[in-house]
């Protein structure tokens, strides 16, 4: 294919067909990627990534084959093997989960693609809901692999099809970065038609697809040329726009991405230069660029990736030194920015308004199994590893019942080190279902080789439910909600040589402690595995309620220790303290505050209807 002709067709919105649809960022990558025929598309859920499969599930799938895998590693081995294959492939992941992928990352760079094969990765600037803030273009240039970053959704459609063409071209996997701002982001997208490219067949060349170090030696410095071809194709493709602004040539601003639009808005009479993607740099149109400006400043989020590689070409550009290196960008920031530069004047200090928000903590849901699992630990005295999941909040009041939580997977192993370590208590690590698939195996079968002395607690509420509800290899159904194998875990625990195995509904509140008693004082490796559906997904669970007779309440708060979302305080006194009542509407009746309850005060509706 010419490189210069590359984008023509992606960008070229006047011969599309006139359908338009609002899409979300992730909605229009997902429909670029289908336009660009993509076979076969893995992921595993996180936010801001989820929507991306879940919208190319609603495709035929004699299009395409589109899964959720056990983690994020499998996702991309698994677009990978596609590739080779001949097919056009595609794996999703937010910007930890690139982590888990890194491996296989790092060796396919040096392999190439056959069949074109894009990695979408969403970032969080500003951490709405991860354990941390990574810039993915700096994996990207780690790994040798060029990066492409929409502004908008219709820069994600376009840009998502642009990269299998790029892909194929320079044989190599291309990245999509996404934020959480583009991915959540709606607006009207026009669309294209699918075209599927004729499968390649199977790429059969040991030579490059066998990274022993002989191959892998002779491959290095193809990745390395193919930067250089990449930096220039960068530098003239369309996707990489320049505009003059009011032609003032004091200053220009160079950025790329979602950062573009509060440029745009902020500064519209700047020259700017909006690349098409970070990496490789296009270092040719950066340039001819600050040759025709007399200063340049860098407006980019997270990461000085652009700025300090832009300095390396000897152009003396600005950046951090304007703009904050964590968060999200804003017009607002971007205006303070370029006021501390002496480019506007300051905006205005606009007064707070006096008003003092209810607090309202993130709690578990009304009647979530997890909130019984991490009562009964903390009775328990343990020190927990907890995990990630929805049951982090066990961390913060009222339960707080966690003492560390790292990333995906981390608990088991860390309750090992805490074990090996010594401590004056027991350990737990507590681990929920899709996180155990993820990457809570290996740990578990670590801790029966080391014999480490330690009671793992799979909160298994049979669904994914932080990002939404998606289904998992123990849930029984398959991305489209086809029928699938289902995950036993008490067998497979005792299949890797765990003798010490519960199964217990977290309901159950007496039996759950006495379970856990039981299994932090056996000595080695024990398994709890406390098994109650989540309340929300797949279907809202909801019961008979239940209600406070509040004659008989004592305001001792064993109930409101729940952090029951139903539960709050009444305007009735008993002893100085406040009694509680139990919203009726919000109640799902799990029976919890009324297995607490000392003086038997809380009871279901309908009985006490009954008296």
């Amino acid at each position: 294919m010419n490189t210069e002709a590359l984008a023509h067709d992606a960008v070229d919105t006047k011969s599309r067909a006139a359908e338009a649809f609002p899409f979300t960022g992730n909605e229009a990558i997902a429909r670029g990627a289908w336009e660009a025929g993509v076979r076969v598309a893995a992921a595993y859920p996180g936010t801001p990534s989820t929507e991306i499969l879940e919208s190319l599930s609603e495709y035929d799938p004699a299009d395409v084959t589109a899964q959720w895998s056990t983690n994020e590693k499998v996702a991309l081995d698994t677009a990978i093997g596609a590739s080779f294959a001949g097919v056009r492939s595609l794996a999703a992941m937010k910007h930890v989960g690139l982590n888990v992928a890194s491996d296989s990352l790092m060796s396919f760079s040096y392999i190439g693609a056959h069949g074109g094969l894009v990695l979408v990765v969403c970032d969080d600037p500003g951490i709405h809901s991860s354990q941390n803030e990574q810039d993915t273009r700096l994996f990207c240039r780690l790994a040798g692999v060029p990066v492409l970053e929409p502004a908008d959704a219709q820069e994600a459609l376009d840009f998502t099809k642009v990269a299998f063409d790029l892909s194929e071209t320079f044989q190599t996997p291309v990245i999509v970065r996404g934020t959480t701002r583009l991915s959540h982001t709606r607006s009207v997208v026009r669309v294209g038609h699918r075209t599927v490219p004729a499968p390649r067949g199977f790429i059969d060349d040991h030579t490059r697809t066998v990274t022993i170090p002989a191959n892998a030696r002779r491959l290095h410095p193809k990745v390395i040329a193919r930067e250089a071809a990449l930096a220039r194709w960068l530098s003239t493709t369309p996707l990489t726009k320049r505009e003059d602004g009011d032609g003032d040539k004091s200053c220009g601003i160079i950025t790329s991405g979602l950062a573009y639009l509060y440029v745009k808005e902020a500064a519209p009479h700047l020259p700017i230069l909006k690349l098409a993607g970070s990496y490789p740099l296009a270092a040719d149109a950066i340039r001819d660029f600050a040759a025709s400006v007399e200063r340049v400043i860098v407006v980019e989020e997270l990461e000085p990736a652009l700025e300090e590689a832009i300095r390396s070409l000897g152009i003396p550009a600005e950046g951090k030194s304007l703009f904050p290196r964590l968060g999200e960008l804003s017009v607002e920031l971007l205006r303070e920015g370029l006021a501390k530069a002496g480019l506007m004047e300051a905006p205005a200090v606009i007064a707070p308004l006096d008003i003092q928000p209810m607090a309202r903590p993130p709690v578990l849901c009304s009647g979530c199994p997890h909130t019984a699992s991490f009562l009964a630990l903390r009775s328990v005295g343990a020190h927990v590893a907890g995990d990630i999941g929805c049951y982090t909040l066990a961390a913060i009041d009222p339960l707080r019942s966690m003492d560390t939580c790292v990333c995906m997977g981390a608990s088991i192993g860390n309750a090992i080190g805490m074990a090996k370590a010594g401590t004056d208590k027991p350990v737990v690590a507590t681990i929920g279902d899709s996180t155990f698939l993820h990457s809570g195996i290996p740990p578990l079968i670590d801790a029966v080789y080391n014999k480490a002395d330690i009671t793992v607690v799979v909160l298994d509420n049979h669904i994914t439910a932080m990002t939404g509800g998606q289904d998992h290899p123990g849930t029984g159904r398959s991305l489209r909600g086809d029928a699938a194998p289902r995950v036993d875990y008490a067998a497979l625990c005792r299949a890797i040589g765990i003798d010490w195995v519960r199964v217990v509904d977290p309901y159950d509140v007496g039996r759950l402690l006495q379970t856990l008693r039981e299994a932090t004082a056996h000595h080695g490796v024990s398994v709890v595995i406390a098994s109650r559906p989540c309340v929300l997904d797949p279907v809202k669970i909801k019961g008979a309620p239940v209600a406070v007779r509040a004659e008989g309440c004592i305001a001792c708060s064993s109930c409101m220790n729940l952090g029951c979302p139903s539960i709050t305080w009444s305007g009735e006194l008993f002893e100085g303290r406040h009694k509680v009542k139990i919203d009726a509407t919000t109640c799902i009746g799990c029976t919890l505050c009324a297995q607490v309850c000392p003086s038997d005060c809380i009871q279901p509706v309908t009985l006490r209807a009954t008296h």
